[in-house]
């Protein structure tokens, strides 16, 4: 079994925030700092990490979770101890096992993966086999002072040398970049940010979108150069209509980058930003009026309540229903409303986390709308680099803290842990940050 560095090993107690059951208990505890347990482990400080919509699940008592243990799945900081797996000779394993130093800065996706396997090969890093939840009993979370990372070789980002990711932007570019971004504005990459970008992705990708963005009818969409029967796709039938349901952190993520990846492609487009919670509104709104004009121009945006949304949806598509509906809340009255607004041959994508209560839908109604379910974890990891470049270029919503139209509202210190979790939880506040050390 690896040590820990000797340089590096630490000992004694840290502050952590943890999750007692059966629900609603958040206490700041005392625990052991965490130690190296496999060769592939790291130990990061932990500078902040972030309070998600997804942490709610358990601490409602909804996860189907009964065991203490520390919260959060969102993390940046420094390492401070590596295993024997690291080191200048390693060769056919992912590079950080080369090139992670003690003393880099890193950011972590909110699920451990291995880098190796399959699956993260294809870039499917949200099922790794090896792969854990931090935050959940199977791997303690980030909302602590210190936090081991297992297979941290093929589950962080290095911060501290850029080159280990791809990005449109040259390596002095994102030299330049990263030399320019907060450490609040860098942890919206562990999770919420590459979920946005990914449900956005999915959508504007899906097969059955592509009729909208080509201009020609179902299947010729795919074949571009066979010719069919002549069928008249007016411009009206190429305004891509989606709806977004939720506008969270993760659901106003979404609607960035969708409207992003729509103005960048000038494809026309009118999209619905859903939520019953004013306040919510009221910040998708601010978020929304900031964003220059090349990240929304060519359509029509509109922040609504669902009865007002349904109205607007039956109105700017003469009743067929949106091309797309993302839904960002993960229970099943949000995807009974993302059916309702949905077009025949329309696609869902559900990137909330459901538990267990059924999906709203029979046989019959799935049958009889043809409509595509797109379902689950967004792989964080594999994310990275599209959502590393959108967050360069959305500094005017990334960049502030406490800003009417800023993504995160507050950087508390973990005494305010359990009056943070209290108040997100009834959707009196929208992103917080925890400073460990504050």
């Amino acid at each position: 079994m690896a040590q820990p560095l000797a340089s590096t090993e630490l000992t004694g107690l840290q502050k952590a925030i943890r999750w007692h059951p059966p629900s609603y208990d958040i206490r700041v505890d005392e625990v052991p700092i965490p130690r190296i347990l496999h060769p592939d482990d790291a130990i990061v400080k932990v500078r902040l990490a972030a309070l998600c919509g997804s942490d709610l699940h358990i601490y409602r008592g909804h996860g189907g979770v009964n065991a203490v243990h520390i919260c959060g799945h969102e993390f940046i900081g420094e390492v401070v101890a590596l295993g024997s797996s690291f080191g200048e000779e390693v060769n056919g394993r992912p590079a950080l096992y080369s090139q992670l130093k003690v003393g880099h800065k890193i950011v972590s996706p909110f699920t451990s993966n291995c880098g190796e396997c399959s699956v993260c090969r294809l870039g499917y890093t949200a099922r790794c086999p090896e792969g854990f939840l931090f935050g959940s009993p199977a791997l303690d979370g980030g909302q602590a002072q210190y936090v081991r990372v297992p297979k941290a070789g093929g589950t962080l980002f290095n911060l501290s040398e850029p080159s280990t990711w791809s990005s449109d932007m040259s390596k002095t570019g994102r030299e330049t970049a990263l030399s320019k971004l907060s450490d609040s504005s860098l942890l919206v990459l562990a999770d919420i940010l590459p979920t946005g970008v990914f449900a956005a992705l999915q959508t504007i990708n899906h097969p059955k979108v592509q009729p909208v963005l080509t201009g020609r009818p179902w299947p010729l969409c795919f074949s571009p150069g066979i010719e069919g029967e002549t069928l008249s796709v007016l411009q009206e039938d190429r305004v891509f209509t989606a709806a977004i349901i939720g506008l969270g952190p993760v659901g106003v993520c979404a609607a960035i980058s969708l409207l992003d990846a729509v103005s960048t492609r000038s494809i026309p487009f009118r999209i619905i930003a859903i939520d019953p919670n004013e306040s919510r509104r009221t910040k998708m709104q601010a978020v929304y009026d900031t964003i220059d004009e090349s990240g929304k121009k060519g359509g029509d945006f509109a922040v609504l309540s669902i009865d007002d949304a349904k109205v607007k949806a039956k109105e700017w598509t003469h009743g067929v229903g949106c091309t797309a509906v993302l839904e960002v809340v993960g229970n099943p009255s949000a995807l009974s409303l993302a059916y309702d607004l949905v077009r025949p041959f329309g696609v869902i994508t559900s990137v909330g986390v459901h538990g267990e209560p059924p999906l709203p839908f029979n046989g019959r109604e799935v049958y009889g709308k043809n409509v595509s379910l797109d379902f689950g974890r967004c792989p964080a990891r594999a994310m990275f680099p599209p959502a590393f470049d959108l967050l360069v270029k959305r500094q005017d919503i990334f960049g502030g803290v406490g800003e009417a139209s800023s993504l995160i509202d507050s950087i508390v210190s973990f005494d305010e842990a359990a009056a943070s979790y209290s108040s997100f939880d009834k959707g009196e506040v929208g992103k917080v940050i925890f400073d460990p050390w504050k």
